[in-house]
């Protein structure tokens, strides 16, 4: 079929053409270019949670080995001695990633005897400032536990009061207060953790997601794309289903990184899809050495790039 387009304009329209194709061509080639399908991998940090820093005593020579092993940040605990962290901190030139509250497990939210819930509230509140300072920005908790003496609506409603009490204090500092999905009998998936988020209608609660902790009930890539952009720190944990069956539930964590259940590229596949550039921080036996911490963030390296 004959064109009123001119020949010469036909060439030109086809060159141009050709060097467009080819320029993308080369971008996709070296990465540059991301498919709606697969979308560009987001920056995350290495971190590392206190408690299972097993090299060291003091807080200086502990967060030595971390920085010495690879990582840029820590987890501290909430309620520890601020000027030492701060010392710590400074010295290495790691960041507080996050706090992990002191109180609640001994002292939960759910608790029946108030003046328990009171220490609980009191200790979240310590974590609060102890981020502020530290400039972690994020407080782990868990909310609740459910057990044969307080029941699943009494830890809801309990612990979202509690929990309202604290917001005025995350709103004044600046810091968020992070949900832990953990092995304590509730808010036993994404949906209902999006429902109990959302219940507080406010920017400082959030989600702290550990994905080893849903890989015997569920999948992490689903509950990622689910709790979404309220997801504010990821706790990075191994499981294996295999050994949890043959073994025992709590066998599943005995498992080395990469060596378990975790579909590591599609959890990382989930995080791109959500937009999340925050902290990974490893919570995962074998730092009890300079060694096994080198192994952990070399592992977790390989974990970001899968």
């Amino acid at each position: 079929m004959k064109t009123n387009v001119p020949e010469s304009m036909t060439r030109r329209m086809f060159a141009e053409t050709s060097l467009k194709a080819a320029a993308v061509a080369a971008l996709a080639g070296q990465g540059l270019l991301a498919s709606a399908a697969e979308p560009a991998r987001a920056p995350m940090r290495k971190a590392i949670m206190y408690g299972t820093i097993g090299v060291g005593k003091s807080v200086m020579e502990k967060l030595q080995a971390v920085k010495e092993a690879g990582f840029e940040g820590v987890e501290p605990n909430g309620g520890m001695d601020q000027d030492e962290v701060m010392r710590a901190l400074e010295a290495t030139g790691l960041q507080a990633a996050s706090v992990c509250c002191h109180t609640h497990w001994a002292k939960p939210l759910s608790d029946a005897v108030p003046a328990n819930r009171a220490i609980g509230l009191e200790g979240l509140r310590q974590s609060l400032r102890d981020a502020k300072r530290y400039g972690a920005g994020s407080v782990l908790l868990v909310p609740a536990v459910v057990n044969e003496q307080v029941s699943y609506a009494e830890a809801w409603d309990r612990s979202v009061a509690e929990i309202r009490k604290a917001i005025p204090l995350a709103e004044e500092l600046g810091v968020t207060i992070s949900i832990e999905n953990v092995w304590n009998n509730f808010l036993l998936s994404p949906l209902e953790a999006v429902r109990y988020v959302d219940e507080f209608n406010s920017p400082r609660v959030g989600w702290h997601f550990d994905i080893g902790n849903v890989i015997n009930t569920g999948w992490p890539e689903q509950w990622i794309r689910i709790l979404g952009k309220r997801i504010q720190r990821i706790h990075l944990k191994e499981f294996s289903r295999q050994k949890a069956d043959k073994e025992g539930k709590w066998a599943g964590f005995s498992v080395e990184f990469l060596k378990g259940s975790n579909d590591w590229p599609a959890i990382m596949k989930a995080l791109a899809a959500i937009g999340y550039t925050g902290w990974g921080i490893a919570e995962q036996g074998g730092g009890g050495s300079p060694e096994g911490l080198k192994n952990l963030s070399d592992s977790i390296s390989r974990i970001f790039a899968s």
